[in-house]
């Protein structure tokens, strides 16, 4: 981006000052037919508007490039948003995973005894149901996740004219 800023601000300053250059050399040559002088001026005047025409077009170039930047910014945001949700339920899924095991060992040592522990049994189920919650929300950021890095794919594909894609959700959830 900021070497169409660079190219611009050069172009411009080239075009500026081949304005001044022609100005100050007032005319150059006296032509002795009015109709001669009367097509230079002509083409002259054409070449002034093509060369604002393309100064335009240059214009919505790098506010279209803008807007392209703006629109993967807001890409990569909802995707880190998504990862870092992933990443939080995995961390809850293992710390799940590591109390059921730990219960599950208890119960077993218990159960070699042969002493019965329902303390120990309510423990396990506890950490078998937080493990399957953590699972459950595992999956749901997950699906989240790739519903982040595919909306703006299926957005594209959509709108074959090339278009910003729309920011409307996939689905009811927020992403």
């Amino acid at each position: 981006m900021s070497d169409i800023d660079e190219l611009q601000g050069r172009i411009v300053a080239a075009m500026q000052r081949i304005r001044s250059g022609l100005g100050e050399l007032g005319p150059i040559v006296e032509v002795p037919d009015p109709a001669i002088a009367q097509a230079l001026e002509t083409a002259l005047e054409e070449e002034r508007l093509a060369n604002a025409q393309l100064e335009e077009r240059m214009r919505s170039l790098i506010d279209r490039h803008a807007g392209e930047v703006d629109a993967l910014k807001r890409e990569v945001e909802a995707q880190s948003l998504a990862m870092a949700r992933l990443d939080m339920d995995m961390q809850r899924l293992r710390q799940a995973n590591d109390q059921l095991r730990d219960s599950n060992a208890k119960l077993r040592a218990a159960n070699e005894e042969g002493v019965g522990a329902p303390e120990l049994i309510n423990k396990a189920m506890l950490a078998e149901l937080e493990a399957l919650r953590a699972t459950r929300a595992t999956e749901t950021a997950e699906a989240g996740a790739i519903l982040a890095r595919l909306q703006p794919l299926l957005a594209a594909a959509a709108d074959p004219a090339g278009d910003e894609p729309s920011e409307e959700p996939l689905s009811g959830e927020e992403t």
